[in-house]
């Protein structure tokens, strides 16, 4: 009898170790992640298809841009987006670096540096140097989305003492 309970046991253990939930890993997840970003940035600088632009973000997602309105929801992000891409001259790329996650792997955040070209007062171009940061979510269909994007002005370069 003692010989059936610890093979009972035995077995138990076997079996609920099998049934544990695999450990995120976010040295496997970071080039993911940064891999998905970077092909978002892509998009976004085609300036094609606002549609791709957009599906990166989550439906709740706010981007919150330098003298600009909190542009919150999929709808307004859209309008947004779209509007952008019909400036003349208009055009945006990012650069996303070390990611950090959540410990439970469900969320994230990514610092990093924009360029954005927009025309100037004069009706030349100019481009706009930003620093942002991207909080990610992976959303239950196991992609990431990002939630919360901010952007604020770079410093300005200072002169040489």
């Amino acid at each position: 009898m003692k010989r059936l309970h610890l093979s009972l046991l035995m077995l138990c253990v076997l079996l609920s170790g099998g049934c544990s939930s695999s450990r995120f890993d976010p040295v496997a997840e970071g080039p993911k992640l940064l891999q998905r970003d970077a092909e978002w940035s892509q998009a976004a600088s085609e300036g094609k298809d606002v549609e791709k632009i957009v599906s990166y973000w989550t439906d709740d997602a706010q981007v919150i841009e330098p003298g600009q309105p909190i542009y919150q929801g999929k709808a307004a992000i859209r309008s947004y987006v779209s509007e952008s891409l019909k400036i003349p001259g208009f055009k945006i790329h990012w650069v996303s670096r070390d990611p950090v996650f959540s410990p439970d792997g469900k969320m994230a955040y990514l610092p990093g540096v924009d360029e954005m070209t927009v025309p100037d007062a004069k009706g030349g171009l100019i481009t706009l140097h930003t620093r942002g940061i991207s909080v990610w979510r992976r959303d239950p269909d196991g992609e990431w989305r990002c939630v919360i994007d901010i952007a604020n002005d770079a410093p300005s370069a200072q002169a040489p003492n």
